[in-house]
């Protein structure tokens, strides 16, 4: 009974973990501050970056990108998710396309740079806002790593 029961407890908090995931998970008690403000070119929209570290001395920082829509209220919506490295950097294309450069130079895989955009496509390096039922209606497009 103990075995199944803790079965279950597992596999609920697996599928709730999974299914049922939001940004709000975020810690952003030690946030920093990253590049930003970047204004779009017609103004309408304002990319910040911000940087979380995580797991002390040894361990990382993930990076995240907040896009607010000036003209609708004010809205905030992450739009990018992603293990930081060295060499990131945000610039606008268009009206609406942010390309995010995320990357390791000495280490060609750990490229994470993407062109997304801003109101239709969103990226999470582990993919939890592709499955996320939640998230679902939020964008039309989710990359993954």
């Amino acid at each position: 009974m103990a075995t199944l029961s803790g079965i279950a407890l597992v596999s609920s908090i697996y599928l709730y973990e999974t299914y049922f995931f939001t940004f709000s998970e975020i810690d952003r008690e030690f946030v920093q501050k990253g590049p930003g403000p970047v204004i779009s070119p017609t103004e309408k929209y304002t990319a910040n970056a911000y940087y979380e570290p995580f797991g002390g001395a040894a361990g990382g920082v993930n990076v995240w990108v907040e896009i607010t829509n000036n003209i609708v209220n004010d809205k905030v919506q992450i739009i990018y998710y992603s293990d930081a490295k060295s060499n990131f950097a945000m610039k606008w294309l268009d009206t609406d396309t942010l390309y995010i450069l995320n990357d390791e130079p000495n280490f060609p895989n750990s490229n994470r740079s993407i062109e997304l955009k801003v109101e239709k496509e969103i990226y999470h390096e582990n993919g939890l806002a592709c499955k996320s039922l939640l998230m679902k209606d939020d964008y039309e497009t989710c990359y993954q790593d």
